[in-house]
C-alpha cells in the first residue's frame, strides 16, 4: 500500500523504486564503512584520510536523504534499516581492528567502485521511467567519482 500517489505508472513505479532502493542501500553502506574506516586508520597520512573519510561520510548522508525523500515522493517507503543494508549492499564487510592508511584508502577506492558501478545501472534503467531521478543519480554519482579519484591518487 501507498500512501503517496505517484505520478509514475505502476511498472515504472517499481523500477524506480528499486533503483533507488538500491541506491539508498548503498549510500548508508558507505557512510558506515567510511565511518568505521575514518575510527580506526593509522599511520603517517592518518590525519589527511581521516579528514577526507569524514568528506565521504557527509556526501553519502546527504546523497541518501535526497534518494530516500525522492522514493518518498514517488509513493514507495525507502527502508534504510541495518538489517537491509546488511542483505543488499553491494560493499564489501570492512573487518575489524586498526587499517594502515594505505589500507584504509584502498578499502574506500574498492567501496566507491562498488557503488558507483551500481550507480551507473541505475542510472541506465531510470532514464525512460523518471529523468528526474535520473538525474539526481547523475549527480550523485559525479560526487562519489570525486571522491573515488581522489582516492586513488592517495595511493597513486
Amino acid at each position: 500500500m501507498s500512501v503517496v500517489k505517484s505520478p509514475l505508472s505502476e511498472q515504472d513505479r517499481k523500477t524506480v523504486g528499486d533503483a533507488l532502493q538500491g541506491a539508498l542501500v548503498d549510500l548508508v553502506d558507505l557512510s558506515l564503512v567510511a565511518k568505521q574506516v575514518h575510527w580506526t586508520v593509522v599511520g603517517p597520512r592518518f590525519r589527511s584520510v581521516h579528514l577526507q573519510l569524514d568528506e565521504v561520510v557527509a556526501s553519502a548522508r546527504i546523497h541518501a536523504d535526497t534518494v530516500a525523500e525522492r522514493s518518498s515522493a514517488l509513493g514507495v517507503a525507502p527502508d534504510g534499516r541495518a538489517e537491509t543494508v546488511a542483505k543488499t549492499s553491494g560493499i564489501d564487510a570492512v573487518g575489524d581492528g586498526w587499517n594502515k592508511d594505505t589500507g584504509a584508502v584502498q578499502i574506500l577506492v574498492n567501496a566507491l567502485g562498488a557503488v558507483i558501478t551500481r550507480m551507473r545501472e541505475r542510472i541506465q534503467v531510470t532514464g525512460d521511467p523518471d529523468p528526474v531521478t535520473q538525474d539526481i543519480l547523475i549527480g550523485l554519482t559525479g560526487d562519489l567519482e570525486k571522491h573515488h579519484w581522489m582516492f586513488q591518487a592517495e595511493n597513486a
